[in-house]
């Protein structure tokens, strides 16, 4: 590692002991000067040895002199005459910091040098705030949305209490609108807000409240790109301003997936420290008409059940998902279509390597070069393309796109633990029809660390584009109405649909899009490589990150 120049260097004072503190800039360290051999035993997370403490520069959160208590202080009594330089230190700096604990949370810490001079405690100060100065990631200006009503109706408290202050420590001024309704986040971005005046959007909520943020955004920035989000063969257009996500709701898949904890502190740090997490974005499309956007989960079949029943279920609060689960799980339900799906080239990988997508994520940073080398090459025509697509026909339990890992703290390694997050891919698994056992050992797999596809009926493809059609959809034809049975069969499963004691299936599921329910059910969706970036750093190598600490020593 090259040797940074320091910046200062003092001997201070940290609860009466003495420490050779030295800033460059990159690291702030203190070191023990007065360490014996009763405290070697003592380890805290994040340091070096016992005794001496390294912190990033980049991960300090503030610096703010302090006015010191000790009994150095005149107070007309008579006092001990100070024995040692730590017992004569009457002025101090408290200096803020990020600290690692442990499944990749963080928290607040902070420490406070004392000085002997006035001076020196100001130039410590006024030194390490111009380096944060240089930190131009960092975010001043947040636009910040609360769902009031989202997960157990804490988002405001949460926001209140845990992350406001911490934003004010780090000096950071904000906008909150408590939203009042659905959509209102997502209108309000769209048409009303004035985003220059910001670095950031941040919203306290659950996965549903970013899909609105994330939506507000995206078309807004499409709309003033001029833009047309209802042709699949636009190119969208990134979106300039990072999302920040303070989770608040039932899941935060999303959140889970790129910080790697449901801690509120944690994710305001992230914000806090100016992280940025590129992020794909699928569009969905039935037709020429525009329907979502999708960053995590589109399923149909199983899932698409789900959703459907605990929708009619709200009132049971989270344990709607439990109950609509077993339900669907019962039911047992298969449905019938066809899958075209256009696989993905290069280095992005399989579904089933076991590169999972971590911070600094090498196939996702190669996948940013791709996209800046292909700005200059003429893109690949539609008759090109036509004869790579792969088409399925089948009958299916499940059909799930899932663009990220989908982790949460229930699936630790999510339904596909090796999907990447901004790739320009996402990962399509086929769960053909088999028997109930077969089904739950499939949806068993979700909780444990064995591969999620070692199913004979289980397919999983890495694609950038793919098509479903259901089967009654497919009728138009003399093979598929031969094939389907007689006019007065489809007739009678129409009508019988939902009773279930004829033994009748229904003829198609709904898709279930990030949570919500599409209006149709065949859909063609494309991945957008990177079209967003959230205040997030990617989940940490945790055993990488104590090298890192050990190796900046002072």
């Amino acid at each position: 590692m090259e040797k940074q120049s320091r910046l200062l260097c003092s001997e201070l004072c940290v609860q009466r002991r003495l420490f050779e503190v030295t800033l460059n800039s990159t690291v702030l360290a203190w070191k023990d000067i007065q360490i014996d051999k009763k405290h070697t035993g003592r380890a805290i997370y994040g340091a070096v040895k016992a005794g001496s403490h390294c912190v990033p520069v980049c991960e300090i959160i503030a610096v703010q002199e302090k006015e010191d208590d000790s009994p150095c202080k005149d107070t007309g009594k008579w006092q001990k005459v100070p024995q040692s330089p730590a017992d004569s230190c009457q002025h101090a700096f408290t200096v803020f910091y990020v600290e690692r604990m442990r499944q990749h949370c963080w928290r607040c810490s902070n420490v406070t040098f004392h000085c002997s001079e006035h001076s020196m405690c100001l130039l410590w100060v006024q030194t390490i705030r111009e380096q944060l100065a240089l930190l131009t990631n960092r975010p001043k200006n947040l636009l910040v949305y609360i769902n009031p009503y989202g997960g157990k109706q804490r988002g405001k408290q949460i926001y209140d209490h845990k992350v406001a202050p911490i934003f004010s420590r780090a000096s950071i001024s904000t906008d909150v609108i408590v939203t009042e309704r659905a959509n209102h986040a997502r209108d309000h971005l769209k048409m009303e807000a004035d985003l220059k005046k910001y670095d950031g959007v941040v919203c306290v909520g659950g996965d549903g409240m970013f899909s609105e943020i994330m939506h507000g955004l995206v078309s807004r920035t499409q709309r003033e790109a001029g833009v047309d989000d209802n042709s699949m063969e636009e190119t969208l257009m990134p979106c300039g301003l990072r999302i920040g996500i303070i989770p608040a709701g039932s899941t935060d898949c999303i959140c889970y997936a790129t910080v790697g904890s449901n801690d509120p502190v944690t994710s305001a740090l992230h914000i806090v420290v100016g992280d940025s997490q590129p992020m794909d974005v699928c569009s969905v499309h039935n037709e020429d008409h525009f329907l979502r956007y999708s960053v995590s989960l589109l399923g149909y079949g199983f899932y698409g059940d789900v959703l459907t029943d605990s929708e009619r279920k709200r009132w049971m609060g989270p344990a709607r998902y439990d109950i609509s689960g077993v339900k669907t799980f019962l039911s047992h339900r298969y449905y019938e279509g066809t899958v075209s799906f256009l696989p993905a080239e290069g280095n992005s990988g399989t579904p089933r390597d076991k590169m999972q997508c971590r911070s600094g994520c090498s196939i996702c940073q190669q996948s940013s070069s791709d996209k800046l080398v292909s700005k200059n090459e003429d893109s690949v025509s539609d008759a090109e393309c036509r004869d790579t697509w792969t088409v399925i026909r089948g009958k299916f339990l499940a059909i799930n796109a899932a663009s990220m890992s989908c982790a949460c703290p229930r699936s630790p390694k999510g339904l596909s633990p090796s999907a990447h997050l901004a790739d320009g891919t996402t990962d399509l698994i086929l769960v053909r029809k088999c028997s109930r056992l077969n089904f739950l050992r499939h949806l068993l797999r979700h909780t444990n660390k064995d591969d999620q596809f070692d199913h004979s009926f289980v397919e999983v493809y890495r694609v950038k584009q793919f098509r479903f059609t259901p089967r009654y959809q497919e009728c138009d034809s003399e093979v598929d109405l031969r094939e389907s049975g007689a006019t007065g069969k489809q007739f009678l499963s129409q009508i019988c649909r939902e009773h279930r004691a004829c033994g009748c299936m229904p003829s198609q599921s709904n898709w279930n899009c990030d949570g919500e329910i599409l209006p149709h059910t065949a859909i063609q969706v494309r991945v957008h490589s990177q079209l967003i970036k959230l205040f997030a750093r990617g989940i940490e190598e945790q055993p990488v990150f104590e090298d890192l600490y050990a190796h900046c020593a002072i």
